[in-house]
């Protein structure tokens, strides 16, 4: 097995530094606001944002004034992107049903998706006003049905950004909020005396939004642990160098931080791509950015064999897996740890991420091991329940779980069930003794 790295980042340990620097002011801040409340909140806004309104929560003639300055043109891509992501979202909804099953005669066991009853959904607006992200996270609640949907992005130039709160009512949020980064996950997840907290917190952010929301895990549910993007792109001899460091690099601009790994069994293709970055980089306006994160986090990894890259791939677990080889499905297949895939040279990220309906909010940092993205299903509570309806079937269950709860020395549990068999079987079970 031969792997060649041709261009690295950063090494682990630095990277592992970066991270504790963002664990201890993260810590600190969410001490902070819930502490102070509100006035923790403003201090925050201040200082990051510059930004101190009468009230961070949007009133329904700002919403209407924002929403007023959408062009027409924006307005209706908006909607139809919400259209798709509906769509898809519905769909998804629909695959997932409520169930009961008579497992034996008299005793049903069933299932029912509840939706979580309110959901914090943040989006980001740091470098970009993510718009998409309102989509994402606000409409796919809405299709679950969740009650009490509240939303965050921090402001833009001093202000609400028109198109991103059109998107947030559009998709149905009930609150909208406008504050940005780690103090709005953190007002909303604890609450302040203004915010009633929520019971989950969905939506990407950058490395301190992701932290907070890893640290506040327990006290609400989250989606995933959605970091800074990271991209991968495994191309063999059948795309050209253009294609590869296009793919790249349009993920490479979110952010100093976000991981691009070209993943190739071709010498040629690969040494291209390098040369076709640098070229890409002198015209590119937002290669300030792209170039630094190209620089700390960009891969270069030449493989022999597609095995090896699979192998690969799979270990490193990337967000966004742009995929275009001479077998596409072959990867389908076989991969199984990665956040979404793109299949194709006529597919890319940038439609993952905007338009085309499958959801943006995905697993980073190695995540997507143990974790798919964002989706309805990720608002649901999957809640099981047991009916039993004749005696003889309450009468013989008890008796096995009597003998069971006795075999773990639970007498308690025991009588739970004896006296199920005493009442509906007509056996006279002593206290403590496993039913017969």
């Amino acid at each position: 097995m031969t792997i060649t790295i041709l261009k690295a980042g950063k090494p682990e340990s630095e990277r592992a530094e970066d991270d504790a620097k963002v664990r201890g002011t993260v810590e600190a801040t969410l001490a902070d606001i819930q502490t102070r409340g509100d006035a923790a909140i403003r201090d925050l806004s201040e200082k990051f944002d510059s930004y101190s309104p009468d009230n961070f929560r949007l009133s329904q003639s700002e919403i209407d004034a924002a929403m007023s300055k959408v062009s027409a043109r924006d307005m209706d891509d908006i909607k139809f992107a919400q259209t798709q992501i509906r769509t898809f979202a519905e769909a998804q909804r629909a695959s997932m049903t409520d169930i009961e099953v008579e497992t034996m005669p008299g005793v049903f066991l069933g299932h029912k998706n509840i939706p979580v009853q309110s959901v914090g959904c943040y989006v980001p607006g740091g470098k970009f006003p993510m718009v998409a992200s309102a989509h994402m996270s606000v409409l796919t609640a809405t299709v679950a049905k969740v009650p009490r949907i509240i939303a965050s992005a921090p402001p833009m130039n001093g202000a609400p950004h028109p198109a991103i709160v059109a998107a947030m009512q559009l998709g149905g949020a009930h609150e909208i909020y406008v504050m940005g980064g780690m103090q709005a996950v953190g007002a909303m997840a604890i609450g302040t005396e203004t915010i009633k907290p929520v019971d989950m917190l969905v939506g990407p952010g950058n490395a301190f939004v992701a932290e907070a929301k890893r640290q506040l895990f327990g006290r609400v549910g989250i989606d995933l642990f959605a970091g800074p993007t990271e991209t991968m792109v495994i191309a063999d001899d059948t795309v050209d160098a253009e294609m590869c460091a296009t793919d790249l690099l349009g993920q490479a601009e979110h952010g100093y931080n976000s991981p691009a790994v070209l993943l190739t069994n071709s010498r040629k293709l690969a040494e291209a791509t390098l040369v076709e970055i640098d070229r890409l980089l002198k015209i590119l306006p937002t290669a300030a950015t792209a170039s630094v994160s190209w620089a700390d986090y960009g891969e270069v990894i030449l493989c022999d064999t597609y095995d090896e890259m699979l192998a690969v791939a799979n270990d490193i677990a990337s967000e966004h897996v742009q995929v275009m080889t001479d077998r596409d499905n072959w990867f389908l297949e076989n991969m199984h740890s990665y956040g979404a895939l793109f299949l194709g040279p006529r597919t890319n990220v940038a439609n993952g991420d905007k338009v085309i309906g499958t959801n943006h909010t995905l697993p980073t940092k190695k995540a997507g091991r143990y974790t798919g993205g964002l989706w309805v299903g990720k608002f649901l509570k999957t809640h099981s329940y047991q009916r039993i309806t004749t005696d003889e079937a309450a009468a013989k269950i008890g008796a096995y779980g009597s003998r069971l709860c006795m075999l773990e020395g639970f007498v308690g549990h025991a009588e739970q069930c004896n006296i199920r068999v005493r009442r509906y079987g007509g056996q006279n079970v002593p206290y403590g003794a496993a039913a017969e």
